[in-house]
């Protein structure tokens, strides 16, 4: 089983074509709550990526302990959307897709939490990846965020092209999710605050 990254929640391992993802102790919890978080969102994460995977392209679920805290999953290999995404010809439709694949998600009441081209390969279709952070809610203000963090990580790191990127995922966006306009007005309202703090 080969080691292939580490992040704050959990590591990741390969093995025969299949991520372990295994989340790690927090030595600044209390070991019984920590216990629980830990427990809570594994089972969370495997919830969310059953479900999902009837709804977008998603790794699949192979198996979870919430006793080791380990979930096993489906390796995508791809190309990260990261890495390709600027000079990429078909950017405007990935950038749709996009879009559409998180309108899907929130009309299932799934917030993945963390929106970023570093959490999408690109293997023929487009995949989203690491649910670590995800969890059902049906609040306007969830999803508003959840899109308010994805247009923060293209002006991060697609800065170029990054409001016409956004412009075609929120087309994406409205063409697959029918509470659109009251999600878009909370988008508008979540930025605003932003805006104001930054400026504090």
């Amino acid at each position: 089983m080969k080691k292939i990254a580490q992040g704050a929640e959990a590591v990741l391992y390969l093995r025969d074509n299949i991520i372990v993802k295994h989340r790690v102790k927090k030595g600044y919890r209390h070991e019984e709550l920590d216990l629980k978080i830990r427990k809570r969102c594994t089972k969370t994460e495997a919830k969310i990526l059953e479900k999902a995977f009837k709804l977008i392209p998603v790794p699949k679920l192979h198996k979870t302990n919430d006793r080791e805290m380990i979930i096993e999953m489906e390796f995508i290999e791809g190309e990260k959307l990261r890495d390709i995404l600027d000079n990429h010809k078909q950017r405007k439709e990935l950038c749709r897709q996009i879009g559409e694949n998180i309108a899907k998600l929130h009309k299932a009441e799934i917030i993945h939490g963390d929106l970023t081209t570093s959490n999408m390969i690109l293997k023929e279709v487009l995949y989203f990846i690491d649910f670590g952070l995800s969890f059902f809610s049906t609040k306007i203000e969830d999803k508003a965020v959840d899109l308010h963090l994805l247009r923060q990580a293209l002006e991060s790191k697609h800065h170029k092209h990054a409001a016409e990127s956004f412009k075609e995922v929120m087309k994406g966006y409205k063409a697959e999710n029918p509470e659109h306009l009251e999600i878009i007005h909370r988008l508008e309202l979540v930025e605003k605050r932003g805006r104001y703090k930054s400026k504090k």
